[in-house]
């Protein structure tokens, strides 16, 4: 197994996991590029990460029991009542392992930091 802490790619970062963390965090990443098919991928603070115009988008990671998204404090303010079922802070949101991802929700918060990113807001 590959250490993840040290991963240069994304795809070296997912490879680290077990089958059923790297399945998530492959749809989350999928998500991500299809609502924001602008942003470029890197890894930053030792997560994957989608920027977009020089500026961090979002970011994702797996851990034992979950896997985490990171959409920004705005993102998750934007979100707060559809997120109620979720453990979430000021910036992040956990998804269980074993769970169903929530896909639309995942896709309407990358969307919503495209257009925060962009400088225009999304009704």
């Amino acid at each position: 197994m590959t250490d993840r802490s040290t991963a240069t790619t994304t795809d070296t970062y997912i490879a680290a996991f077990p089958a059923e963390t790297q399945a998530m965090l492959r749809e989350i990443r999928a998500l991500i590029k299809a609502s924001a098919p602008a942003a470029t991928e890197t890894i930053s603070y030792a997560i994957p990460t989608f920027d977009l115009g020089g500026r961090h988008l979002v970011h994702f990671a797996g851990y034992a029991q979950h896997v985490g998204f990171y959409p920004t404090g705005n993102g998750i303010a934007a979100f707060a009542d559809e997120l109620k079922p979720y453990k979430h802070a000021r910036g992040s949101l956990q998804f269980p392992l074993g769970g169903p991802l929530p896909r639309d929700l995942i896709r309407r918060i990358v969307e919503f930091r495209v257009a925060e990113s962009a400088g225009r807001r999304l009704e």
